[in-house]
This record gives C-alpha cells, structure tokens and sequence, in this order.
C-alpha cells in the first residue's frame, strides 16, 4: 500500500492561525486573543439585546416597545446568530441535502417568529450559536496535541555546504547532509548523530517529558528538542518522511476512521432527522381532525418545540467529540492509535499475544557470564574471542566486543564461517574455534556436561584443540515488563501469550519470570501468524498482537488489534500496526485499554443523556407541557452537557 505523504505546511490552515515567522514582530497570543473575541462578538450582542427586550418586555416601560419596533429589535437580535445557520442550511439543500440540524433550526426559528414568540426563535438560535462556540473551543482543546506537534514542527536547517553551516528549509536538505542543531533547536529530520552525545527533549513525539541521551550513531528523530551542546547529525530521511510528518500524518488521518458507533449515529441521524420533519407537520395539521377546539396556533407552536427538541445536535457534535478526546488523550500518552475504531477495538480485547525481543526485552544482547576453563587469564581468553568475534555481524558478536579487556588487541587471520555452527580461523599462531556445541563436536572437542543446562545463549571457545571456556549472553528484560503484565491483567485480559523467533528455552525462562499463562519459542513469523490465526477462531476470542512492528508485520495485520511497541523509527510499524506505542513501554498497553474504555464509556453517557432527555422533553412537548425554553434546554443543553462530558477525557489520568 503506497503511503500517502505529508507537508506539514499544508494542513489545515485553522490550525495556525495567528502562525507567522520568527522575525515577523507580531504578538502571537494578543492576535489569537482578538480573532478569538471577534469569534464571540455576534453571540454577545444577540444576548444583549435579547436580555434587554426581555426586560422591556416584562416591566412594560416603554410604551413605544410594541408592534413593529419590537419586531425590528428582536429580528436585529436574530440575524448575527440566525442568519450563518439559515445560509448553511440553504447551502446543504443547494447541495441536495434537506434534512440538517441547520433546516430544523432555521425551521424552527422562522416559525416562531411567524407566531410572535420572538422572544423564544431569538434564544433557540442564541443558544445553539453558543453550543457551537462551546464545541469549537472543546475540539480546539482536543487538538492540543495536535498542535503541539505541530509546534515541534521545524522552521529551518543548519546544512553544511561549501564549507560553511547555512540556515535553509528543511525540506530542501537531502539525505546524507550534515546539519548542526544548537542548544535550544528543533531537530530539523530524521537522522543519525556524529556528536559523541545528545539530550534531546522528545515530548512532542513520544510523549515523554524527561530528556533522552542518546549516543553517538544513535537514530535521533524530527521534532526533538536540543538540550545541551551544540550537536551534529547526518541526515538519513527526507522532511516529508520524517517521524514528525508521519505522527502528524497518522494523527490527522485518525479522524477520519470512524468508528461504529459514530457511523450509526451519522446514518441514524441521517433517518431521524426527515422523520421528525414529518411528525412536526403531522402534529400541526392532523389535530383538527380529532381536537373539537383546534387552534392552529397553539398546535403549530407544539411542533416547533418538537422540532428544537429533536435536533439531533447533541449525538452529531459530542460522539466524535468523544472520540477525538480519546485520541488526544492516547496521543499526550505516547500512543497513536489510527483511528477511533481501533479506540473501540481495543475495549473488546480478551488476549494479549506478544513478541519477546524488542516488546518485553530491550533487543540488546550483554555479556551475562564469562566461564574460562584455559591457563590463559580471563582478559587473555577473552582477547582471543574478541579478535575472532571481530570478523562477525552478528548481534552476539557485537555484545561480545564491548567487553573490556587490558592489553593489546590480538588479530584473528584466516577467519573462515562454518554455517550454523560458528568460526575458526588463527589468532597469535594458535587455531581458534568460536561458536555453539555442534561446532566443538565437529572438531573432536569434548564439551562439559555444565553447558547442557544453560538456557540463555552461549558462545564456546576452543583453543589449540582443547576447550577454553564459554560466555553467556542475554537479553535484558525492559523496565517496566513486570509492570505491563502486571497492569495488563488488571485491565481485565484474561490471558497472556508469548511467541518469539528466540530459542524455546529461552522464550520459556522469560515467560515463567514474567508470570505468562503460555509461551512457545522458536518460531518463524509465518509459525507466528498460524498461531494467532487458530486463536482468532476460538469463540468470543478478541486477539491484540504486541510486537516490534518489523518482522511481525503479518502477525500485526492479522490480529484483531495490532500494536507496535517502539515503531516510531519503523516505517513498517507505520504502515501495518492499528497502534503504535512511541514510548517502547510495555506498560502503556494498559493504558490504551484504559483510555479506549474511557472514551467508549463516555460516548456511551452522551448518547444515553441525549436521548432520555429528548424523548421526555418531546412527550411533554406534545402533549403542550414543555414550552420553547424546554425545548432550548433538551436540544442545546444537553449538547453542551454531552461536550463538557466528553472534555473530561483532556484531565483524566490512567496510571
């Protein structure tokens, strides 16, 4: 599937509002402030005047203040709320659509200004006009993540050319160019670092607000803040691919994917709304036939308290609401779901299926055990084992070179690879054999009996025919892997399983350590993708797959739920993975099952409170017992009641 490409610069443009150049002189928040009271200034004076011909109205004080001057006042107090709702309306029946909340209100407001409740069509369209003024500053709120992205967003690159570092766009820089980053900078793009360390803030894209030391040769990505030094790093991916574009590009696209509940309220709406048109006009007209004193008036003014009530604004506004708290509130926690089906997905999960290295484990092989059986000393035997290992890309290899041994260095020549067994080659005149027990057999030597136990990973030396000793090496478990599987089992998962490409032994010893229900090592990622295949057809069995987002990419598509743990640098992360976990923590599973649970459960309430509301508010207004200001309440009331409860999401913690 070909990704779709971002430019930052292109999205939209109500999110930079206010957004000029560094040199540009203007005050950022004093320009925001002023569009922000621009954006209220109709609201206020449709209050103002409404409040104050209500009071003429009561106190009766202005003999002047009756027929067509308080039309006049209450129609100038309508037309700056009215008039955007009843242009929207006209356009969306331009557009062949008839049935909106907008043709309700317009409807609504037109009629009771037809019957000379004035006062009421001016504070129906009031009060929706500040609903929606209510819902913008929620969804603004929800999109601070976003922003916050968005701010990481880098202006300019320090690119080495002809010998000298000049600032330039970062999306003219290519790959393999150096840049410089000052103390205080954005990192500009993805790359790797030159500088022997970095302390990079990286919370605008994993979400983590304590700094991160990074190595020299270590991946640094866009968007990461500069702590301390100055720093070089040579460029690996281009702006538009960078960490920062595709988080965005993902977070931005998630909203998009809609998820059921808020696809049946979309259709459901899309029914409910001509139905209710419909028993509007029934309940004006079809009284006469069965009412002795019928009065057209009253049943009139009946059905346009019907159709306030039943303005389905409160489902429509509040349920993706809902859901775009619940993927702001992932994505302040480092985690990125890519949609808001994946937020519902995730609540139905009963079986977690993970990968071992690079999920639960750190991936990063260390000397465990170093076992020397030779007349050499420890330094000594390790010497020829690094200058054989040298020869090696292996990851094995690789821990076994970070040792530190006294002396000089020795040098392994005539290095020749026995496939699947290990080396042999010559190092200071003397035959050197590096690898497993079936490379010692080979060679006529005799291995203790010890070594048959040794679960993790080992590495056996011979020198000159006779056997010199072993080294162990192992995977580190992370941090906070007791702590996941912990967390994980109090959000309710009922079971816990390990698959992993690691040697059996290996895969069970971790398993048993970290209180896992079943595991199986040893497998290839189409043995994983069977596994989880024969899982998924056990009844009422929901699967989420946790794994490195690499070589698990089938097994991620497969499940039901697919979650990465650390795919900020993996583009296959990206592209196959329903969530990705920015932190590399274990641990924040938990807290994705948390946050889809939240957010389900408020959307839940909403729909809950906005229907029982509406039918009883609609029973009374049938029946002449619920005036406009009812009907005012049970549409935009609750609508209001419906976003503050879905702002909820934005302060909620899950530990």
């Amino acid at each position: 599937m070909k990704k779709k490409k971002v430019n930052l610069r292109d999205l939209d443009p109500k999110e930079h509002q206010g957004e000029h150049s560094h040199d540009d002189g203007h005050n950022h928040s004093s320009a925001a402030e002023v569009s922000n009271f621009k954006t209220y200034l109709p609201a206020i004076f449709s209050f103002l005047m409404l409040i104050t011909g209500i009071a003429i109205d009561y106190f009766d004080t202005f003999p002047f203040f009756r027929g067509w001057v308080r039309i006049i006042w209450y129609t100038v107090a309508y037309i700056p709320v009215g008039f955007p709702v009843i242009k929207e309306g006209w356009n969306s029946i331009r557009n062949g659509d008839f049935f909106t909340e907008f043709f309700l209100m317009s409807i609504a407001t037109l009629g009771a200004f037809a019957i000379g409740e004035y006062p009421e069509g001016v504070a129906v369209m009031l009060f929706y006009a500040v609903g929606e003024l209510f819902q913008n500053a929620a969804v603004n709120r929800a999109k601070g993540n976003i922003k916050a992205l968005l701010d990481a967003r880098p202006d300019e690159a320090l690119v080495y050319r002809n010998g000298d570092f000049v600032s330039v766009n970062p999306e003219t820089v290519e790959i393999g160019e150096r840049i410089q980053v000052r103390v205080g900078e954005k990192i500009p793009l993805d790359g790797i670092l030159l500088s022997e360390k970095a302390s990079l803030n990286t919370a605008a894209i994993t979400g983590e607000s304590k700094p991160d030391t990074i190595a020299k040769s270590e991946k640094i990505y866009a968007g990461s803040i500069n702590l301390d030094g100055v720093i070089e790093v040579k460029t690996n991916k281009e702006f538009k691919d960078s960490s920062i574009a595709r988080i965005l590009d993902m977070v931005q696209n998630a909203t998009a994917r809609k998820s059921k509940t808020e696809l049946f309220i979309r259709k459901f709406a899309r029914i409910y709304t001509p139905i209710v048109v419909f028993l509007a006009i029934g309940l004006t007209f079809l009284p006469y036939f069965f009412v002795d004193d019928y009065v057209f008036r009253d049943w009139l003014y009946r059905a346009l308290i019907f159709l306030v009530i039943s303005c389905p604004c409160a489902l429509v506004i509040s349920i993706p609401l809902g859901y775009f708290g619940g993927l702001g509130a992932a994505s302040r926690n480092g985690i990125l779901f890519k949609g808001a089906s994946f937020l519902d997905a995730i609540t139905k999960v009963n079986t977690v299926v993970m990968d071992k290295t690079g999920t639960v484990t750190k991936g990063v092989f260390k000397i465990k055990e170093v076992v020397n059986k030779s007349a050499f000393a420890e330094a000594e035997f390790m010497q020829y084992l690094m200058a054989m290992e040298e020869q090696s890309t292996h990851p094995i290899a690789k821990a076994i070179l970070e040792y530190k041994a006294d002396g000089a260095d020795f040098e392994a020549t005539e290095v020749s690879e026995v496939a699947g067994k290990g080396l042999k080659g010559t190092v200071n005149g003397k035959q050197v054999l590096v690898g497993n027990k079936a490379l010692m057999v080979s060679n006529g030597i005799e291995v203790p009996s010890e070594t048959d136990t040794i679960v993790e990973s080992i590495v056996m030396v011979a020198i000159d025919k006779k056997f010199a000793g072993y080294v162990t090496i192992a995977d580190e478990l992370k941090e906070d892997a007791h702590q996941a599987i912990k967390q994980i089992r109090e959000a309710g998962i009922s079971k816990i399983i390990m698959l992993s490409g690691d040697k059996d032994s290996i895969t069970q010893k971790v398993s048993k350590e970290l209180n896992i229900d079943w595991a199986k090592g040893g497998l290839l990622p189409e043995d994983k993708l069977t596994e989880v295949e024969e899982l998924k057809k056990k009844p009422d069995t929901t699967v989420a797959f946790m794994g490195d987002g690499i070589n698990d990419a089938p097994v991620l598509a497969a499940s039901n739920v697919g979650i990465a743990m650390g795919g900020l640098g993996s583009d296959v992360a990206i592209e196959t993975a329903d969530v990705i976990i920015q932190t590399d923590q274990p641990s924040k599973i938990a807290t994705a099952v948390k946050i889809g649970r939240s957010t389900r459960k408020i959307v839940w309430q909403n729909i809950g409170l906005a229907f029982g509301v509406k039918i009883i508010v609609l029973i009374l207004g049938a029946g002449g017992l619920a005036t406009m200001w009812e009907a005012v309440f049970a549409d935009v009331g609750v609508a209001l009641l419906a976003i503050f409860n879905a702002v909820r999401l934005q302060k909620m913690k899950w530990g």
